[in-house]
This record gives C-alpha cells, structure tokens and sequence, in this order.
C-alpha cells in the first residue's frame, strides 16, 4: 500500500473496549484537502487472545495502517508522532468489580468500627430469601488505627446555631459550645481541642494515631505482600488530617496505592465513603496494570507529558474526560457506557424543541439506559455488584440483555439473559462452539444477513456467520419446547425464535419504563436514541412496546461509545463538605465558597489548556431537609435581582419532583458545595436533526433499487420473502424508506418493520411509525 503524507499530531483517536467489540473511530486531515477531516472506524473483538494481547492497541494498530497507508507489523512499538490525541473508555475496572478480580488490599479504619463495612446500611433488597448471599467484602484484613474524633453539639438541637462553637476570622475558637451536654469547663462536651473542619463544624479531637504504632502495623502489612490500602477514619469529610497523616507515611514505605477517603468524595456517611475507599483500593491497582500494559505498546511520547506530546484522555463515569493523574478506579465504574450517552445527547438533543430522549444502547453483553433531558443526569450513590459507591456517575441503568445473551428455555418459560455468551467463544453463529444467543434469533429470522456480515469469525477471524449452526441449536430446542406442550399449542420455528426476540425486547424496556414512568415522565412523550451494534435489530419494536413514536439511529451508533469520545468535553471538579443552614445570613458566606472552588477549577481547567468562552463551569450545592438524611445537589433556579443565585427555588422544585411534597416548616440545610468545571472541545455540531427533517426534500426510494432481497421474519406478518435490503451508504439524504425493510452498512443492521418509515439526513436515519 502506498504511504500517505499526514502532518505531525493530527490523528485523533477514540477506542471503546465493550465486553464483547472494541470500537475505534478516528479522523485525520484528508491529504487532498487538507482542511476537511476524514474518518474511518475499525471494528474488532474485545478479546482474541491468539491475535492479540490488546484490543484497543490492535484497534489502534490498525488505523495507523490505514491513514499511513504502510505496514505496521502486528506487536511491534507504535510510533505516535502523528497522534494528536487518544481518547479510551474501558470496562477494566467494571468487569475487576463484577468479577470480584480485583487488588488485594488492606482497610485502615478508626479503632472500634472494624466491622462498620461488613455490616453495611442494613438494606434488606431480598427481605424473603431464605437463603441470604451477601457478597464478601472487598478488602483482605482489617487494620484498626486508635485515633478519634466527634462533632461538638447534635443535629436535633432545634438551636442547634446559638449554641454552636463560635470560630474567628482565622478559624480559632471565640465562644465555646453552649448547648445540651456541654461539661461547663472547657468548649465542647468533654475534654480535647476544638477545631473547625472544612464543612464549618466544630470538631473536637479525642485521641491523635500514634504514628509509631501505626508505622509498625503498616510495615507488618508491607511485609505481608499488601501494596494497597483504603483508609477510612470517622469524620475525615470534615477534618481530614489523621487520613493524610496516615497516608503520607504508608507512601514512604512504599505502599504504591493508597486510597483517603477524605481525598477521593469528601462527603458525610462513614459507610458510602468507606466502601468507595475499599472500591478505589481494589480497582484502582487493576485500572493502573492495565493502562501500563496499554502504554507498553506504544513509544515514550505517549506517556511523558510534554505539551508537544499526543495527549491521552479517560472517559470518568461523569461522562467527562480527565487525563492520566485523574483517572482512578472509582471513576471509570461507567466509562464504557458514559462515552455512549455523550454521543446520543450531543446529537440528538435540540435546544428550542427541549424534547427529553431515551438512549439505549444494545450491546454484545448488556443494554444500557438513560435519559437526557438539557444536561447529564448524575447520581451521587450507586450500587453495583452488590457494592455501593458514592461518586459521581451518569445516571446509567443496566440490564443483562444483549447481542450475547444466551437464549434457554427453562421451567416453561423463554430466558434471554442473564448470561452471555461474551467475545469468546460468542453465539453458535461465531463457529468456536459458543451457545444460543439473541445474535443467533436474530439471524435465523432473517435480520442479520451474512452476506453484508464482516468475516471475522472462526479461528483464523476471516469466516462469515455461520446460520446453520444456529439453526440447527434452534431445531434442537423447538423440538424441546413443542415437547413440553399440547398437540394444539406447538409453534412452528419462526414463531418460538420470535418468542425469544420479544422477551428480550420485554427486558430492555424494562430499564426504560424504571427511568421514565417510575419517576413520573410519560415514556411515550420522549425520543429513542439507539446505538449499539445490536440497536438498530431492536430499536423499532422496543419503540412500540413503549408507545413512542420517533426513533433516531446515527450513522455511528454502532460505536457510538467511541464517536462520544471525540465529542466529549475534559471535566474537573471540586467539592467540599458544609454543615450550613440556608438562609439569608449564610448564603454570602456560601457564595464565597462556590467563588473560591470557582477560580481553582478554572486555574486547572486552564493548566490543561482551556481558557476563556472555551470554560463553563456549574455551582451546585447539596441540600436536605433538617431532620432527613436525603440530600439533592442541585444548580440554582435562576439569578435574582441583586445576581444572587436562587438555590432554594432549585431545591424545592427538584424535591417535590422526586419525593411528591414539600416540608415546608423544616429548615434547609447545605451538605456540600461543589464546582464542576467543563472545558469545550468542539465548537458546534451544526443544526439539529429535528431541523433538518423538517426543511428536507423527501422522496421515496423505490424498492427496486434495494441492493437485494432476503426472506425476513416480521411479527403480525410472518416471512417477507422480498424484504428489501438498501445499503445506507447507497442511500442519498432525504431518501425515504418505507418498511418491511432492513438497512446495512459495514457496522450494524437496522430492522425497519412495518407500519414504520425511516428518512435519511445527514448524520442520522430519523424513523417514525405509525
């Protein structure tokens, strides 16, 4: 092949290593015009040990391939000159927690709370079962440092700001604690200095670590094989400096990971911070071998720093991108799906109309759920594999339906899920002995054509899907199910394949009807975004379970994951505890807070290389009812006429959106302050779809210009023996398609039944039905 002249740090890279396909997009300066941009996608399996030991680096491998138009031996050193950046998202530390594969670690927490993790929040999720599996905890031992501190004061006390400790300008005690249990002699209830903490709150120290004793334990640790360590000690949210003590010492033994539970989400509750201390501990190690292993292919450029040097950027469960230092175990829980949602939100969102969108991404393994509705919706607390975390992560719900999810018929009843056939071995159709899977419905029933399939399959990756193999596992099972039912009831091939098909649509709109009706938005008054490489096969049923009538499907959405990562925006944020009550004497002193982590974000937002229009930031402050222990971070409402921020609006509206009342005689109090800061890494996408649609010339594409014709299975009709196959990459903007029908390009399938009508435009098939 012919090499091509491409400039210095011009080639942008995105990978996103799914549990089943490792999608790469990547754009470059087109050689005969260099001022338009070209792109190109490569699609490969996440894991395909006897090819290769890296995806993404194979992925990567590739396109440099591709755009230098020159052969790059396949486990040799990557030359990154011509890289201006990579952008990854990763289920590394996501299958490490599900899988529990992680780092074996040590807790060190306050003496007296040794089992506090184990025991948890006391939730009874199966209250019924009598056979209880409760997952073990994440650390291997326990080590309990004799240090304490409380708070002065109680949280009840109804005067609870008369008679708290009062503080000077420089944060030293000017009136002692005057309120119930006060000892009458020194400042708080009992002996110790007072102190303030960063939330405000007095904090009164009773015992300080003896870091010798806690220098001996750390080295028994060390010599025990331990080289992480969470440490979690009682209100470290607020006072912070016996962790950092601690965590300073174990560095100099040479612990090489050390998780501080006041560094990582200095919020209250002991129990969320804790378990995302021992979260972090345990991923993080894992996360750090891998990218390691990831930078191993590549030359020292990658990894050095310097401004001339290609950049490398994560996707954070945020959906924000951060770079190296930041990346940490806890923050790419939901990298994967994260760079999906960003791509369906900057795409299909549209800024007049405000129209909220479902986004639902089908993917080998799993679907993925989440809405959008004008910004990213975030939750603070999360529970996966049985561990809950408290960190920041798109509001992503996740079901165990998939492309690869195998297809059983249990007790009477069709399965889909949860158990998935993965990369390797994959369906029966990927001919490596895998078993029935939705892949495999779908290819029997006509809506996956092998033809147009890639040929990466089988051990030497260059066989096509193999049907037969699927068919004759279908037989083997129709002829189990019609054995279980009477004469009358036996379904013919078609119909028990299709029974599969409809349960595992039932289960991916299951997650929908959770984000949507659950929380009081009518599901049929929003947009399907769909992406995924299973999609596009499901998209238009799923659709019409839910009662919506608009489904957009981009020209990337079977690597939508990847093409998010190039539009995604670098984020950096800082948070810290308050302990405040709002009202008009304190919201002065709150502002200055939100002012002072306001100017920090931007300083680093700016050291990364963002400045001015480029930088927005959002000042947010969690609030609670006094007396309740469910606190909502919310934006302010609006700005009031002296430019004040209006929060309390904001709270109240926000709470009586997800609890249904207000308590209207309670007091309002701030748990914490936080600044998000965005740097822009695009200008514009240009006008929305729904626009486009809307000043489109549309014509109807005649059948007869399909690029074939295959027998597909269709629910209400049966077979269609002609159904149209159009290539989309032969389909002009405006055309129209009317279903039956199927439209293919080199990465997915999508299944138009009938009833429905798609409408190319420039980036995205825009479907209605009827």
């Amino acid at each position: 092949m012919p090499a091509k002249t491409i400039p210095d740090r011009s080639i942008r890279i995105c990978a996103d290593r799914g549990g089943t396909f490792c999608d790469v997009h990547a754009s470059f300066p087109d050689p005969e015009n260099p001022q338009e941009r070209k792109e190109i996608v490569v699609k490969l399996l996440s894991q395909d040990p006897g090819n290769y030991s890296d995806a993404p680096t194979e992925g990567i491998r590739r396109v440099l391939e591709i755009v230098m138009g020159e052969k790059i031996p396949r486990g040799s050193i990557l030359s990154t000159d011509k890289i201006e950046y990579i952008r990854l998202s990763t289920t590394v530390a996501t299958n490490a927690l599900l899988e529990r594969k992680g780092h074996k670690h040590a807790l060190l927490i306050t003496r007296g709370f040794k089992d506090l993790l184990l025991i948890g929040n006391q939730s009874r999720p199966k209250i019924f079962d009598l056979n209880i599996r409760r997952p073990p905890p994440l650390y291997s031992t326990v080590l309990e440092v004799d240090e304490r501190v409380t708070l002065v004061g109680y949280t009840s006390d109804p005067q609870a700001e008369e008679h708290a400790v009062q503080f000077d300008q420089d944060g030293k005690v000017k009136r002692g604690y005057r309120g119930k249990g006060w000892d009458r002699k020194g400042d708080a209830e009992g002996p110790g200095e007072v102190t303030q903490g960063l939330s405000g709150e007095a904090v009164r120290i009773m015992r300080r670590p003896d870091m010798v004793k806690v220098r001996e334990d750390l080295e028994k640790l060390y010599d025990d094989g331990y080289r992480s360590i969470a440490i979690v000690f009682c209100h470290s949210y607020t006072y912070p400096e016996h962790e950092l003590q601690v965590a300073a010492l174990a560095r100099t033994l040479g612990f090489s990971h050390v998780s501080a539970s006041s560094q990582l989400l200095p919020m209250i509750k002991m129990v969320p911070r804790g378990v995302s201390s021992t979260a972090d501990a345990y991923l993080t190690p894992i996360l750090r071998e891998y990218i390691d292993g990831f930078f191993s292919g590549f030359d020292d450029k990658l990894k050095d720093g310097k401004i001339l040097s290609p950049r490398v950027e994560f996707m954070g469960s945020d959906g924000g991108l951060v770079d190296l230092n930041n990346f940490t175990g806890l923050k790419s829980i939901l990298s994967g799906p994260a760079g999906g949602v960003v791509g369906y939100a900057l795409t299909s969102w549209d800024e007049e109309k405000k129209i909220p969108i479902i986004g639902i991404d089908v993917g080998g393994t799993s679907t993925d759920v989440s809405r959008f509705a004008g910004r990213y919706e975030v939750v603070y607390e999360t529970t996966t594999a049985g561990v809950t975390i408290q960190s920041p992560q798109l509001d992503i719900n996740t079901v165990a339906a998939g492309g690869g999810s195998c297809l059983t018929f249990r007790n009477g009843l069709f399965l889909a899920g949860p158990a998935s056939a993965g990369a390797e071995p994959g369906p029966a159709c990927y001919r490596k002995g895998g078993p029935l899977a939705v892949t495999d419905a779908n290819l029997v029933l006509g809506r996956l054509v092998p033809d147009y399939f890639p040929n990466i399959f089988g051990k030497t990756e260059k066989e096509p899907l193999d049907i037969e193999a699927s068919r004759s596992a279908f037989d083997k099972l129709a002829e189990e199910i019609n054995a279980s039912v009477p004469e009358g009831q036996k379904k013919d091939l078609d119909e028990i394949v299709y029974g599969f098909i409809k349960v595992a649509n039932e289960t991916m709109a299951r997650p929908i009807r959770a984000l949507t009706e659950a929380r009081g938005y009518a599901t049929s008054k929003h947009i399907l975004a769909s992406f995924g490489g299973a999609g596009g096969q499901h998209a238009c049923e799923i659709a019409q379970l839910l009662g919506i009538k608009t489904i957009l499907i981009h020209s990337y959405s079977s690597i939508l994951s990847a093409y998010g990562l190039a539009l995604a925006d670098r984020a950096y944020e800082l948070q810290e505890p308050s302990s405040t009550f709002y009202t008009a004497d304190n919201r002065q002193k709150l502002r200055s807070r939100l002012d002072k982590l306001d100017a920090q974000v931007r300083d680093e937002l700016r050291r990364q290389g963002f400045e001015g229009s480029r930088v927005h930031t959002e000042r947010m402050l969690n609030m609670r009812f006094e007396g309740t222990d469910t606190a909502l971070m919310v934006l302010p409402h609006s700005e009031d006429g002296d430019g004040n921020e209006d929060f309390e609006a904001a709270f109240k509206r926000v709470y009586k959106a997800e609890f249904g009342f207000l308590l209207d005689t309670k007091s309002i109090i701030v748990d914490d302050v936080k600044v998000r800061g965005i740097g822009k890494t695009f200008d514009t996408l240009g006008e929305s779809v729904y626009k486009e649609v809307e000043k489109l010339e549309k014509r109807e594409v005649d059948k007869a210009k399909a690029d074939s014709t295959y027998s597909t299975y269709f629910d209400g009709v049966g077979r269609v023996d002609d159904t149209p196959v159009f290539l989309l990459g032969s389909l002009k903007v405006g055309d129209t398609v009317k279903g039956p029908a199927m439209i293919i390009d080199n990465t997915q399938t999508i299944v138009i039944i009938p009833d429905a009508t798609a409408v190319l435009t420039s980036k995205q098939l825009y479907i209605t039905l009827r």
